[in-house]
């Protein structure tokens, strides 16, 4: 035991071990500090949930329902929001015209500005106007409201049909 303390009390001794320490003094900070790191990481991710999937700009390219809906920006061409009226509904079948058919309209006929309303103050309305696949030329007014868009009327350019349909008024009856 003397030995021992003959040795740690010898100044030389505790010099040299103090020299040698404060040169690795650094690197075992960093490594505790990394250690520290780590255990805090892995008691940090048990406790909470993970995190939700972000939607990427490629994911709404695939799915246009994820986009967000504003419709202050001009006619929004998704069927996804399609509804019918009943008027619509009728003056479609009297005039022999499918759901496809509108659909086909909305994504790819033209707008009409002269006859849209789109100061309207509930929903804007805008008149579409084009060729179906089996060749009528139809005129589409449809309301946008911020939730859905509704098929109002649907009109044959071409040919007078005779409909009776709901909202029908003897003034204008079947006319354009």
């Amino acid at each position: 035991m003397q030995a021992a303390v003959s040795v740690s009390s010898n100044p030389l001794f505790l010099s040299k071990l103090l020299r040698v320490n404060k040169k690795w003094l650094p690197y075992f900070l960093i490594a505790m500090m990394v250690m520290a790191i780590i255990l805090i990481r892995q008691c940090k991710n048990e406790t909470e949930p993970a995190p939700k999937p972000k939607v990427t700009n490629t994911d709404r390219l695939r799915d246009p329902a994820s986009y967000p809906t504003n419709r202050d920006r001009g006619f929004d061409r998704r069927t996804s929001y399609l509804e019918y009226s009943n008027h619509a509904a009728c003056r479609m079948q009297c005039r022999k015209i499918s759901q496809s058919e509108v659909e086909e309209i909305m994504k790819d006929g033209k707008i009409n500005y002269n006859k849209s309303d789109l100061q309207n103050a509930r929903c804007p309305r805008y008149a579409l106007e084009g060729i179906t696949k089996d060749n009528q030329r139809v005129h589409i007014i449809f309301a946008q409201c911020d939730e859905k868009t509704v098929v109002v009327t649907v009109i044959d350019l071409e040919t007078d049909y005779q409909c009776a349909c709901p909202g029908d008024d003897d003034r204008y009856k079947n006319k354009r």
